[in-house]
């Protein structure tokens, strides 16, 4: 395995293998949320969305973007943003393909991501993932890479249907 920088030649392979690793996530995100939440999130189903957000990633950011390839191909992918305000990088995607999660990919990534906050000297890196049981293999990586739970709480109402 090796760790590259991202370029416009990983694209469609890091498009399809993050669809294909986030696939079981939102099978088992989906009935442990709310119906009116999870569409108004997903209108058009979640891999619309999730491909428009990774190609607005992949495109609008290249620069903080690692690639994982395997025998030259790639396997995952990293992107990291930076918030020199926080003195704070931020993991903001991390994706493995199904085939080759839970052989330290996810590792080799995240401390990618820290590397480079640290390289530009940042204090702390921080990552989100859902409270689902979908997530439950991002939870186990981040808290296993020493990350600290922040407790957080987000509530959602439907307004909708009120008078």
């Amino acid at each position: 395995m090796e760790i590259v920088p991202y370029s416009a030649e990983h694209r469609e392979p890091l498009l399809a293998l993050s669809l294909r690793a986030w696939e079981p996530v939102f099978q088992l995100l989906k009935p442990a949320v709310s119906a009116f939440v999870y569409e108004s999130f997903y209108p058009e189903g979640w891999r619309s969305r999730q491909t428009d957000d990774l190609k607005a990633t992949l495109d609008g950011e290249p620069e903080n973007i690692d690639v994982a390839l395997i025998d030259n191909a790639p396997a995952g992918w990293v992107c990291t943003r930076l918030h020199p305000e926080d003195s704070m990088g931020e993991v903001y995607v991390l994706a493995v393909d199904p085939t080759h999660q839970g052989k330290g990919l996810g590792r080799a990534l995240m401390q990618s991501s820290i590397s480079r906050a640290r390289s530009q000297g940042m204090r702390m890196v921080m990552v989100e993932t859902g409270d689902d049981p979908g997530h439950a293999p991002a939870r186990q990586l981040y808290e296993g890479s020493g990350f600290e739970r922040w407790p957080v709480a987000r509530y959602f109402k439907e307004i909708s249907g009120e008078t």
